[in-house]
C-alpha cells in the first residue's frame, strides 16, 4: 500500500548512498547476499532476545534490500540500458529469495524468542507464515504468467508485482514493531496475519481478473 510513495521518498537518499558505494568489487548481488546474511542475524539474535540488536540488523538488512536494486539500476542506466552491466534476471531471482528468507527466518526468530521470554503463543506466528506462504504464492504465479503471456507490470523491479494493502514497506514496519514490542508479539501477529490474509485474497482476485 505505501511502496511506491516510500519509494519514491528514498530515492534521493538511496541513489546518494548507491553513488558513494559504487566500486567494481561491489556489486549488487553482492549487496543482496550481505543483506540476506544481516537479515538472517537479526532472526537469531531475537530468538536469543537480543531484541534491539536484532532490530538495528533488520533495519540494515533492508537497507541493504534497498541498495541492491538502485545499484543495478545505475549500472543499466550507465551502460546505456544493458542487463550485464550490473542487474539481471539472475540478480532479481536472489533478491526476492533472499527477502522470502529473511522474512519467514524474522518470523521463526521472534516466535522462539517471544515464547520462550514470555510464554506467547506460537499459533499466531505460524498463522503469519501461512498467510505469507499464500500471499507470495499469488505474488509469484501472477508474475510468472504476466511474463509468459505479454501482461507484465513495469514498475522498476524484477517481477511483475501486484500492489496491496500488506507490501514490504507495511512488512518491514511491522517486524520492526515486533523487535521493539516483543512481550506484544504475539498480539500484533493477529492483526499482521489478518491484514495480510486480506492482501492475499486481494492478490488473487486482482491477478486472475488480469489474466483472463
Amino acid at each position: 500500500m505505501l511502496d511506491r510513495a516510500v519509494r519514491a521518498a528514498l530515492s534521493r537518499p538511496l541513489d546518494a548512498i548507491t553513488a558513494a558505494i559504487d566500486r567494481r568489487w561491489v556489486t549488487p548481488d553482492r549487496i543482496t547476499v550481505a543483506g540476506l546474511m544481516i537479515g538472517v542475524a537479526s532472526a537469531v539474535a531475537a530468538a536469543l532476545h537480543l531484541w534491539w540488536p536484532a532490530l538495528a540488523l533488520w533495519l540494515v538488512s533492508r537497507i541493504a534490500d534497498g541498495l541492491d536494486g538502485t545499484l543495478a539500476r545505475r549500472r543499466r542506466a550507465a551502460a546505456g540500458g544493458s542487463a550485464a552491466a550490473g542487474g539481471s534476471e539472475a540478480g532479481g531471482f536472489l533478491d526476492i529469495t533472499a527477502d522470502f528468507v529473511v522474512y519467514g527466518a524474522t518470523v521463526l526468530g521472534v516466535a522462539i524468542g517471544a515464547t520462550s521470554e514470555f510464554d506467547a503463543p506460537w499459533w499466531p506466528f505460524l498463522a503469519v507464515l501461512f498467510a505469507y506462504y499464500v500471499n507470495g504464492t499469488a505474488f509469484l504465479a501472477f508474475s510468472s504468467i504476466a511474463e509468459r503471456t505479454g501482461r507484465t507490470i513495469d514498475d522498476g523491479r524484477s517481477l511483475s508485482f501486484l500492489g496491496r494493502i500488506a507490501e514490504g514497506t507495511e512488512t518491514i514496519a511491522v517486524h520492526a514493531l515486533w523487535l521493539i514490542l516483543p512481550f506484544w508479539s504475539w498480539q500484533i501477529a493477529i492483526g499482521w496475519c489478518l491484514f495480510v490474509a486480506v492482501s492475499a485474497v486481494q492478490r488473487i482476485v486482482v491477478g486472475y481478473r488480469s489474466l483472463r
